[in-house]
């Protein structure tokens, strides 16, 4: 593949909700970080909105708050969360079964913010997208910075918890069930943030 073609292959088209000063300033942070790192093989959706006071949501658009205006790696580190619901969202038979597998696993998981999802269905595939999510990150920010940002999570605290608690537990489920990331690209060799 030609330079130009991937430059075209990792295009992402960042709109604004309303154009408050912070949404603009988390614009330019993420298309910064969007210019910075190779993303395409988290990128699965090409279209993300900026608005400030929602919650972050994969569906119908990728929306992303203004919440890490001020932090490149909790910003990063959230589209990729938001990008790869996209990715499981092709998978959606591998990641049903998944989620029996991890009921059996995980009998009672916690519904709600800040612990869990809004449903014990969407807690459980949360332990797979932010499986994901952190592999993700330490293989864009580095070991370090990837355990800081998962570290210093406000919400979905049980579902991380587990993550990192069992890590090999959860990626046996991920690969048992072929739900993993296809990687293409070489490992970026993080920049400070």
């Amino acid at each position: 593949m030609r330079y130009g073609d991937l430059l075209q292959a990792a295009v992402v088209i960042v709109t604004l909700a309303h154009g408050t000063p912070r949404e603009e300033a988390t614009k330019a942070r993420l298309e910064q970080l969007l210019a910075s790192y190779d993303l395409r093989d988290y990128t699965f959706t090409r279209r993300v909105v900026i608005e400030e006071a929602v919650m972050n949501h994969a569906f119908p658009t990728l929306t992303l708050n203004v919440g890490f205006a001020d932090s490149s790696d909790e910003l990063l580190s959230s589209y990729v969360h938001e990008q790869i619901h996209w990715h499981l969202r092709e998978h959606r038979f591998q990641q049903d079964a998944a989620v029996a597998e991890l009921r059996r696993l995980y009998p009672r998981v916690p519904v709600g913010l800040p612990e869990g999802a809004e449903s014990p269905y969407s807690t459980y595939g949360h332990l797979v997208t932010c499986y994901l999510e952190m592999i993700a990150d330490r293989r864009l920010m580095g070991d370090e910075r990837a355990a800081a940002v998962i570290k210093n999570k406000r919400h979905y605290t049980w579902i991380y918890g587990v993550v990192v608690r069992d890590e090999a537990k959860i990626a046996g489920v991920v690969a048992r069930h072929g739900l993993a990331v296809p990687v293409t690209s070489p490992p970026a060799r993080p920049s400070p943030p």
